[in-house]
């Protein structure tokens, strides 16, 4: 199962408990890859209780291997191949 973007918005009581529901019942049957921008630590904001969140990672953690991925997002670094982003501080000379 591929879970993609966790913590871009926050989750609501009961879409937490869902979420922990399926994690519950993915753990130790089957992989789980998941993404976020969040570290662990910002987990109990995005699902409203530091309780779950940790009961969530728990799950996550054990049997894991965590990769943690610096630098540009490559969406933004293509849109910049493009054309469609200019350099922070560097007006349009047309405008």
């Amino acid at each position: 199962m591929i879970i993609d973007e966790i913590g871009y918005r926050k989750m609501d009581e009961p879409a937490a408990h869902f979420f922990f529901q399926i994690i519950s019942e993915r753990y130790e049957t089957g992989s789980i890859i998941l993404t976020s921008n969040k570290s662990y630590g910002s987990w109990g904001e995005i699902f409203g209780d530091s309780v779950l969140a940790t009961a969530i990672l728990d799950r996550l953690l054990y049997h894991s291997t965590t990769i943690n991925i610096k630098g540009e997002s490559y969406r933004i670094k293509e849109k910049k191949k493009a054309g469609f982003f200019r350099p922070e501080g560097h007006e349009d000379p047309k405008e």
